[in-house]
């Protein structure tokens, strides 16, 4: 009986499957100790009789005093079917056989419990098994336990394991445990192919959380690359990332609003000599646009003024996000000619067959205006890969494309007629709306200029209706008597008889209703046939537009603040930190309020110069127009401001900006901090405790390193 008690309760299955047997296998075999005797004879021997193989059990079982086994028993020999170890080994290829990912686990959990890691070949079947599940949670376990063998034997780790690994946990939508894998392999100077790099990535950026991982992880890889570059390292080509790559993070950085991220990893595409393609550019100007950065996206249109028809529609996104800018600059002459240069646009460009070399890199300065000394993007306007995997969402704001052409919306007429009105230049206004009318083909009768003077009469803005009427009569296009009448109609309601009395004598001036006297065209326009223009009439698409910019423009950026921001922009990247304090004091003093863009590019400035102190200084001013509710910050910010409190040493600003990133909730990067600070303050009062510090001032710095290094986890 105790030997069938022995051998049930060592192998029977059901006793290591349960989940509190597992508990009792570790415990019984550790604190009873099974001691190998020659003929495969086990003594059990231990202060506790909680197994007992004699023939007295049931009596010792009834006295609990007895604490001795006796020792005139005779051990018995037991017939295994095999060691514990055996039994384990089985237990967990049998699982990982019939994929029972939850008894493989238990399996392996118990094995290590008692003899560490089983052979390389399980793990890495038992990490396969679990990468493969729709589960997150054993996605999860599989992260753990990669970083479980990293800690105690990093040698059973292989190169595809973690990629598989780390293409499914992406793809589970888990970003956060996806970069630690590939983050771990970039330790060991390797990612993922670019195949299944642009994969993981794809799914990564889908959120905001996995956007703001992807994009510093792509900064990490390109940092791995130019360091293998520098050492002239083979496998340096091997983890370049290519353009598609680039492209999915920053279309993710315009999606989520991170232009300041966007704008670094442009940068970076010259210093790694990636090309941009033609998605790139579109990409590229979304986040020039979203950083007020006019003058970079300039530099691109020359190149893509000579793009190929059928690329015409693509571009679409280019021109209206430098057509946006134009306005936001109040650069209204700006604005008007791009409208015109694109109602041209069909008529200049080269067909397919007219373009000898299509694909031929053209040469774009980044932040600098001097090819020579700055940096160099290489671009191919007319490169536009085919299959993508991205699809690039576009905003259709300013320029439409109907018809085969590009044409304004009505949201840019809107700005188009606002901005000439403002500065009284209604002649200009008219000629370029008759020059956009030639540009769309039709002339007979111009329905653009038509639906302009309508939205102009609906506003109340009768003198500025007809000074546009006026201009293009003297144009000698022709308008229909609706218009006349629409106006005239307008006249006579708001009792502005003279000027009624001069359109009446301009419509007959141009043949227009002569079988009809004064009277009968004054009680037409009194009755219901042409009241288009009043109260009764629904307002306009082009009307409501108009009306909708007025009330923008209140709330809008001062134009002056794009222009002096894009000064500090050139300062500061030319390293010319006089002109860009300069710059930034006017602004104080213009009572200007600043923008996130106008504090980054201050801290770029004084990054590049290592003048971390004044950074701190800095804080200050941000911090106030913080409080003043004038401010919200971006994470891009928070981070530059980190990143640059850690390198100057800065540990008390260090973590009033992680205060305020919790406040505001704010997923952070702790592998990045963690990372920065060990590349430069690894031993920084490692051994140095609070009490033992010299000064008070040398005291509050040790807690203030302390409490960052137990916030990244280092401690």
């Amino acid at each position: 009986m105790a030997l069938s008690l022995t051998r049930e309760i060592l192998v029977h299955s059901r006793f290591i499957r349960s989940s509190s047997s597992r508990g009792r296998v570790v415990s019984t075999i550790q604190t009873a100790t099974l001691r190998s005797v020659s003929d495969r004879e086990f003594i059990l021997s231990n202060s506790s009789p909680t197994l007992l193989v004699s023939g007295a059990f049931h009596k010792q079982y009834q006295n609990p005093s007895l604490q001795q086994f006796s020792t005139t028993i005779k051990p018995e020999r037991i017939s295994w079917e095999g060691s514990s170890h055996a039994v384990l080994l089985r237990k967990l290829e049998n699982a990982l056989k019939d994929h029972q990912v939850d008894e493989a686990w238990e399996a392996f959990n118990d094995f290590k419990s008692l003899y560490g890691f089983p052979e390389h070949s399980l793990v890495s079947r038992l990490v396969t098994e679990l990468s493969y599940s729709s589960n997150s949670h054993w996605l999860q376990k599989a992260c753990d336990l990669v970083f479980l063998i990293v800690k105690e034997k990093s040698n059973l780790l292989q190169h595809g394991l973690l990629t598989t690994l780390s293409l499914s946990l992406a793809r589970a939508q888990l970003p956060v445990p996806a970069s630690m894998i590939l983050r771990l392999m970039l330790e060991k100077e390797s990612v993922p192919s670019m195949n299944v790099l642009c994969l993981v990535v794809l799914h990564m950026v889908k959120t905001d959380i996995g956007t703001y991982l992807a994009s510093n992880i792509l900064v990490e890889i390109c940092d791995c690359f130019q360091h293998l570059s520098e050492n002239r390292a083979n496998r340096a080509k091997q983890i370049r990332p290519d353009t598609m790559i680039f492209n999915l993070v920053l279309d993710a950085c315009v999606r989520f609003g991170s232009s300041l991220k966007g704008q670094q990893l442009i940068e970076l595409m010259p210093r790694i000599g990636v090309i941009a393609d033609a998605q790139s550019i579109v990409i590229i100007a979304r986040i020039h646009e979203m950083n007020g950065q006019r003058d970079e996206i300039k530099k691109f249109k020359d190149h893509i003024d000579r793009i190929l028809i059928p690329l015409v529609r693509h571009y679409r996104q280019f021109y209206d996000s430098l057509l946006s800018l134009h306005f936001k600059f109040n650069d209204i002459e700006a604005a008007a000619r791009l409208a015109l240069d694109m109602c041209r646009i069909r008529k200049s460009l080269p067909n397919q067959k007219d373009n000898k070399d299509p694909q031929k890199p053209c040469l774009v300065a980044i932040a600098s205006h001097n090819l020579k000394a700055g940096l160099k993007i290489h671009i191919v306007p007319e490169l536009l890969q085919k299959d993508s995997v991205l699809k690039v969402e576009s905003k259709q704001e300013l320029v439409i494309f109907r018809n085969a052409k590009l044409v304004l919306s009505n949201r840019a007429l809107a700005k188009l007629i606002n901005g000439y009105k403002k500065v009284g230049k209604i002649s200009e206004l008219s000629w370029i709306l008759i020059t956009i009318q030639k540009g769309l083909g039709s002339l007979k009768e111009a329905s653009l200029c038509s639906d302009v003077i309508d939205a102009c009469i609906h506003l109340g803005w009768l003198e500025t209706a007809h000074d546009i009427l006026d201009d293009i009569e003297l144009a000698g296009v022709p308008m229909g008597l609706i218009t006349y009448m629409s106006l005239l109609t307008a006249y006579y309601k708001g009792r502005m008889f003279r000027e009624a009395k001069a359109l009446l004598r301009q419509m007959r001036k141009a043949d227009l209703a002569l079988d009809m006297s004064d009277e009968m065209l004054v009680s037409t326009c009194r009755s219901e046939v042409y009241t288009k223009a009043s109260s009764s009439i629904q307002i306009s698409d082009l009307a409501e537009c108009l009306v909708w910019e007025m009330r923008e423009e209140e709330q809008a950026i001062p134009p002056l603040a794009y222009e002096l921001n894009s000064s500090m922009y050139f300062f500061c990247k030319a390293k010319m930190i006089g002109d860009a304090l300069k710059t930034y004091r006017r602004i104080q003093e213009m009572k200007i309020q600043p923008t996130v863009q106008t504090f980054a590019y201050l801290v770029h400035g004084y990054s590049s110069m290592e003048m971390y102190r004044e950074i701190t200084i800095l804080w200050g001013d941000i911090k106030r127009n913080m409080e003043s509710g004038n401010l919200v910050i971006s994470r891009d910010l928070f981070e530059l401001l980190l990143l640059n409190f850690l390198r100057g040493g800065y540990f008390e600003r260090v973590m009033e900006v992680v205060d305020h990133l919790r406040q505001r909730n704010m997923y952070t990067d702790k592998w990045m901090y963690k990372r920065e600070f060990l590349k430069f303050h690894k031993d920084l009062y490692r051994n140095l405790k609070a009490s033992k510090a010299r000064t008070e001032a040398q005291s509050k710095r040790v807690e203030f390193v302390r409490a960052f290094r137990k916030w990244v986890g280092i401690d």
